[in-house]
């Protein structure tokens, strides 16, 4: 091919980018190409999906639409179609059965490489003194998902053993891998919370692949048994752990780095029956780990080293840990994922993933804001990140060309001025004040509870003949 012909191709290519980033449609399209991640979904559209046939919902708007739909207050596919028939003056229709096929044939690998993806430029872009000690600490932890009762729901995502047929909900388990510096999930998997590799620890074994050597991994205790210490370190990257409730920790034996804190050996047990005998032998026979005690915790390391990461040190990075339950009640509660709506397992998995999608985009917003005002993004409110974007999406949609650039910058100081209070040691107790009302619980199927119901309706009825 001549360069001509090259050079011709490529101006082609460039000017249908340009022409599907203008035509992408609904309100939320403006931002995204503000915030500078509105081109990059193009280009994963095009690897994962090619050449498409124009309809009234292409891939590219039904994508957007979907992450405005999971960033609304209203979630339901009603207003998200209300929405874009209100930008495009009626010429759509109110009816939501061609959306809903349309979020039914994007590809579910464009979705979940997209969230990551997202995640990993914010993590590229962000200063170095974000970090700690100029190292990547990720953070890891899991939760679960609630979803609609249905038959194919229940097939893929059991519910409870302890729930009766009928009563309880399907339950997907959710595990992220979380940035400690900029918030964004670099890394989740998503399964079933019962059968065969359906733990966090099968999970984390999955994913640990996708560390990268010299990270720093900070995890509760739920993830410090040997093998998978074993495993992460044989990664290359530093374990902070809390010590398992089951080991027993004696710092007479060891060797003595200060007051209740020594380095200890740890010797491989057991061949555990999940593992097969050519990963069992890889392992190493023995670890040697730091253990410190603070407090009641006692936490376990690789970062042995006693002059470069003193006690108090250490200490203080687990305590960071809890910024990763906090992302999680940010993914759950403030963008509502607690419970998710689809019907089906794929779309379940497909609504996960945007709603993760949609999570690192106001982290990329954050990020800006704290990159403009000198701050680090920890300090900054994600839920009222999200509040300013919601409130700012109509105006930089609809208001005048010229004043998209002005009104977005705005947006990025008002989100920079959202600041958290420093509030060092805050506890707060896991209760409820609120008393729910109070109607029993649910201990028959739905069905079964209308039959009484109904009888006395038809008994008030034939009296009132």
């Amino acid at each position: 091919m001549s360069a001509r012909n090259h050079d011709s191709k490529g101006r082609r290519v460039s000017c249908q980018r340009r022409r599907l980033i203008d035509t992408a449609g609904t309100a939320w399209s403006s931002l995204l190409k503000e915030m500078g991640v509105l081109s990059r979904i193009v280009e994963c559209l095009k690897d994962e999906v090619g050449t498409w046939r124009e309809r009234r919902y292409g891939p590219l708007t039904t994508l957007v639409m979907f992450i405005g739909q999971v960033m609304n207050a209203d979630q339901s596919c009603q207003d998200a179609v209300a929405r874009e028939t209100a930008r495009s003056q009626g010429t759509r229709g109110t009816n939501t059965g061609s959306y809903c096929k349309a979020r039914q044939r994007l590809p579910l690998r464009l979705i979940e490489r997209l969230g990551p993806d997202i995640g990993e430029r914010l993590r590229q872009k962000q200063p170095h003194h974000w970090c700690w000690r100029g190292r990547e600490v990720k953070l890891i932890d899991g939760t679960t998902v609630s979803m609609p009762d249905t038959k194919s729901n229940q097939a893929r995502f059991p519910q409870s053993r302890t729930q009766k047929a009928g009563l309880g909900f399907p339950v997907a388990r959710l595990l992220a891998v979380v940035s400690l510096s900029c918030g964004a999930v670099l890394e989740w998997m998503a399964g079933p919370c019962e059968g065969k590799g359906s733990g966090e620890t099968s999970m984390l074994w999955k994913l640990a692949g996708g560390l990268r050597s010299g990270d720093v991994v900070l995890a509760d205790r739920y993830y410090a048994g040997y093998f998978m210490l074993a495993r992460l370190m044989g990664c290359g990257v530093d374990i902070v752990v809390r010590q398992h409730q089951l080991r027993r920790t004696d710092f007479r034996r060891g060797k003595r780095l200060g007051k209740c804190d020594h380095l200890v050996e740890w010797p491989r047990g057991p061949r555990p029956a999940w593992m097969d005998q050519e990963t069992y032998a890889a392992m190493p026979e023995r670890l040697t780990l730091r253990e410190v005690r603070v407090g009641n915790w006692i936490i376990v390391s690789s970062l042995r080293n006693v002059r470069e990461v003193s006690r108090r040190e250490l200490s203080d990075l687990y305590q960071q840990r809890w910024q990763v339950e906090l992302d999680l009640r940010s993914i759950k509660s403030v963008m509502q994922m607690d419970i998710v709506r689809c019907l089906s397992p794929g779309m379940v998995v497909k609504e996960i993933a945007v709603h993760l999608l949609a999570y690192n985009l106001v982290r990329t917003a954050m990020g800006a804001a704290a990159r403009a005002a000198e701050l680090h993004p920890r300090r900054l409110s994600f839920k009222g990140a999200l509040q300013l974007l919601r409130a700012y999406e109509g105006d930089l949609a609809h208001g005048p060309a010229s004043r998209v650039g002005s009104r977005y910058d705005r947006m990025i100081r008002d989100i920079a001025a959202n600041r958290l209070p420093h509030r060092p040691g805050r506890v707060e107790p896991r209760v409820k004040k609120r008393r729910p009302k109070s109607y029993p619980l649910m201990t028959r199927p739905r069905n079964q509870l209308r039959i009484p119901l109904t009888k006395q309706m038809d008994r008030v009825i034939s009296l009132l003949r």
